[in-house]
């Protein structure tokens, strides 16, 4: 009996492992019902299995606690057949606890759609109760251990068969030294019983997640969207390509072209360089702003415009200060020392100048002579 216990907790444990994934069942989920009925007859020496087989039923109740394992109470009671012992129609009871473990689930997994035929084993423990005349009732601790053969009609009604051997524990009446599981205290019993289920049992879960799914296809579909994007953009890129290549093919096979006039417009231009950091008009730059003052007053239509430039060297602000002072120092000499009208010049400052490869050049004011 020790061992069918273990067995039974064994099988619990294992459930998760044998089972599909199943939804969570509530404490209200999974219960039954069942009456049965049939007869029983003791296994003792000299007893006659058939001759002394009498009438029984019983009421179960019980909770499925996975699609392996299940607990309930059952109780039943034996027709009297003792002819004075007891005045009642009822001379013996056993009521008790028990579990059961189904091998087809635990060894072929639960079926979402049920099985027709499926077995158990049960076993439990309880009070055995014997009714006499008078102050003489005996009561003891017996123990039951059996099978079940199941015909699931449908989800919620059960037909079964069960043949089981109930041990009367005590050891009052027996030849050997222990009562425990001795058969001179044992009997088979054999009944057919029916079961209702309440609900729909164990229910297989629905593992995808429609939303999730419908947020992949989503997220799928922009990627998708993103890719012909990436393609067409690829594709006009490679067509921009070409169309370069084109370009630079047709420019290497062009014939060279010989520019045959000189640009003339370098006469209106007159540069004045600067020493480092400085903004003073040395005296071998002052005969460039004598020329431009000179072509001036040869055409009184005519303006100049003065910008000045700073080479990269040292602080930005600071160079951008000095262009602005280069500019400024053409713009007074024209004016002070050749009385040049200030409305003809037009000084700015234009910053950092790197027009010339040699650095030394950008220290310059440029003068463009308009007319």
């Amino acid at each position: 009996m020790k061992k069918l216990f273990l067995l039974a907790f064994a099988a619990a444990a294992l459930t998760a492992q044998a089972q599909q994934a199943l939804e969570a069942p509530s404490f209200g989920d999974n219960w039954s019902v069942g009456i049965e009925g049939g007869g029983i007859t003791p296994l003792y020496n000299g007893s006659s299995f058939i001759g002394d087989m009498r009438g029984g039923f019983g009421l179960n109740v019980r909770k499925q606690i996975s699609p392996v394992f299940g607990l309930g109470v059952e109780g039943a009671a034996y027709i009297n057949t003792s002819y004075g012992q007891s005045k009642t129609a009822i001379d013996n009871s056993y009521v008790g606890a028990f579990g059961t473990i189904n091998l087809f689930n635990l060894f072929g997994g639960y079926k979402c759609d049920g099985r027709f035929f499926d077995m158990e084993i049960q076993a439990g423990a309880g009070w055995l109760h014997s009714y006499v005349n008078g102050d003489g009732d005996e009561n003891a601790f017996g123990t039951k251990a059996g099978l079940n053969f199941n015909f699931n009609l449908n989800r919620n009604f059960t037909l079964s068969l069960k043949p089981a051997v109930i041990w009367n524990m005590s050891d009052a009446g027996v030849s050997q030294s222990s009562a425990a599981y001795n058969k001179e205290t044992s009997a088979f019993q054999i009944f057919v019983g029916a079961t209702y289920k309440f609900g729909e049992g164990f229910k297989c879960a629905d593992l995808k997640n429609q939303a999730e799914i419908d947020a992949l296809n989503a997220q799928i579909n922009a990627l998708r969207g993103e890719l012909d994007a990436c393609v067409a953009a690829n594709a006009a890129a490679l067509a921009s390509a070409a169309a370069l290549q084109a370009e630079l093919d047709a420019c290497k096979n062009r014939a060279p072209q010989v520019i045959e006039k000189v640009n003339d417009n370098l006469q209106s231009v007159r540069y004045v360089f600067y020493k480092v950091g400085s903004s003073v008009i040395t005296a071998d730059q002052k005969p460039n702003v004598e020329m431009i003052a000179s072509y001036l007053k040869n055409h009184k239509d005519s303006k100049v415009v003065v910008k000045g430039y700073a080479s990269p060297d040292g602080n930005r602000e600071f160079n951008i200060k000095l262009a602005a002072a280069r500019a400024e120092s053409v713009k007074t000499m024209l004016i002070k020392k050749y009385g040049i009208a200030a409305d003809r010049i037009q000084a700015e400052g234009c910053g950092i100048g790197d027009m010339f490869s040699e650095n030394d050049w950008n220290r310059v004011s440029i003068c463009t002579l308009e007319d």
